[in-house]
């Protein structure tokens, strides 16, 4: 058996390296191999066996429960993804003729109505990348908006209860930030927002339901109170997962938004991307959106460029991402209205119930009804020398991959629950119990805790010396 082995791979090596091939391919001869690679000679089931044990070591929705969903795991229909990759839609490219892809135009035209429509705008860009994109797009909007009336607006208030990124996206797009506290149970107060209110306030950024899960019950008040000193309001759609179908951003008073369509309808977020971050905004504001945008003449869909002096230009390279533009149009209509209300209500009902269950073993700082999400504190209620980290390290061992933890600021030790509208209830009574088995753990054996993981492929990580030192190969 050796003899025919070796005989094999001599005849390979012969037939395959040291015949002469130099003149058929297009290779400086200075790069082309001269010996044998030192390659295992394995057998294709091994290999393959291999490489799928690797990828059981990634965490996958597929896999498993994610308990901080819409922000970045939710589930996304295996339908939508096959129907992206269509021949039709795939191949398309975005030099073609408007006579060529007037499908695709349709379907940009058909998301940016259905979008006015969820969230009570008049106008759509579907240009930006992802939600801080749209971010930096709305302020833009507000920027130039102002300019055009000639009124200085040099700053944005930013509530301590809104989304994390709004802060550097208002500088970003040039303003100074104004902070707001929020009150004690995570709401605005319109008179602390009256004694920050100035003639150079261009807006406030709210995020409603805040990060804290809570709606924000004064937002008629203060949408009163900006549009009477000139101001815009601007909402972050990180959270419409909790009110679409239910409530619209439009109707509350807001001027401009971004809807995260990668968190909302349907795109997998996991690992950064890809998204798409569409601006909204009032039909005052419509001149100022970024060119093109798609219009319908005459039963065809033609690219419209607007008004170029008030426009602020373009974001993004051609229509955005269109392949997730795409998959939240065929979301939306597969579901239609009553689909997405019950989608929404089914999320806050999955919160409130994963609340319930552990509001005996944590503090729920913004009390006991939240929307879609809800944050809890651990303060108080771990073993010695026990934090959140710890916690959120242990659950790693369970098989869960651990939620957002430490944000909002606003709250100690915290942590982030957001199960959204597809798990069931087995899923959800299994999560909790291992949280509360863990708080338990934590008191009775809290060395354990602290030295968490134990059961992953790598153990306790020092954050701070794989953030400066990573260790990238192995």
């Amino acid at each position: 058996m050796n003899k025919i082995l070796n005989e094999t791979t001599s005849n390979r090596e012969s037939n395959i390296f040291n015949c002469d091939i130099a003149s058929d391919i297009a290779v400086d001869e200075k790069y082309q191999r001269k010996s044998v690679p030192n390659i295992p000679d394995l057998t294709e089931g091994t290999v393959l066996r291999h490489f799928t044990a690797l990828s059981r070591k990634n965490y996958a929705l597929s896999s498993t429960f994610y308990p901080l969903g819409s922000c970045t795991m939710k589930y996304n229909p295996i339908i939508n993804e096959k129907i992206a990759k269509f021949d039709s839609f795939a191949s398309v490219h975005p030099y073609q003729s408007e006579d060529t892809i007037q499908g695709s135009l349709e379907i940009m035209y058909e998301l940016e109505k259905d979008l006015c429509e969820v969230s009570g705008m008049d106008a759509f860009t579907l240009q930006p990348a992802a939600g801080a994109h749209g971010e930096h797009t709305g302020l833009l909007i507000i920027s130039q908006y102002f300019k055009s009336k000639k009124e200085k607006r040099t700053k944005i208030i930013v509530p301590d209860s809104a989304h994390g990124t709004n802060p550097a996206s208002a500088m970003l797009s040039g303003f100074e930030v104004v902070s707001l506290k929020s009150e004690a149970d995570g709401t605005l107060s319109p008179e602390k927002l009256k004694e920050i209110l100035t003639p150079e306030v261009a807006g406030i950024m709210m995020t409603n339901p805040n990060t804290l899960g809570v709606f924000e019950k004064h937002i008629p008040e203060i949408a009163e109170i900006m549009h009477a000193n000139g101001s815009l309001l601007y909402y972050d759609g990180a959270n419409l997962n909790a009110v679409m179908g239910i409530a619209r951003p439009g109707d509350m008073g807001f001027d401009v938004m971004h809807i995260n369509l990668h968190k909302t309808f349907s795109t997998p977020h996991g690992g950064g991307g890809p998204g798409a971050g569409p601006v909204g905004v009032k039909s005052f504001l419509k001149d100022f959106l970024p060119v093109p945008t798609v219009i319908k003449e005459d039963d065809k869909f033609k690219l419209n460029f607007g008004n170029k002096k008030l426009s602020v230009g373009q974001m993004k390279a051609f229509f955005g991402n269109f392949p997730v533009l795409l998959k939240a149009c065929i979301y939306i209509k597969s579901l239609g209205g009553k689909g997405l209300t019950d989608a929404s209500v089914q999320a806050n009902i999955n919160a409130n119930y994963i609340l319930n269950l552990l509001k005996n073993k944590v503090s729920i700082p913004a009390g006991n009804v939240c929307t879609h999400e809800f944050v809890l504190s651990t303060k108080g209620h771990l073993g010695e020398g026990v934090r959140t980290l710890d916690v959120a390290k242990r659950l790693l061992d369970y098989g869960y991959y651990a939620p957002t933890i430490y944000f909002p600021l606003i709250v100690e030790e915290a942590m982030m629950i957001e199960p959204t509208e597809t798990e069931s209830k087995q899923t959800l009574d299994e999560f909790a119990d291992v949280l509360s088995k863990i708080i338990d753990e934590s008191k009775s054996n809290p060395e354990v805790i602290k030295n968490a993981p134990s059961k992953t492929s790598v153990g306790r990580l020092n954050e701070v010396e794989a953030a400066r030192n990573p260790k990238l190969r192995w």
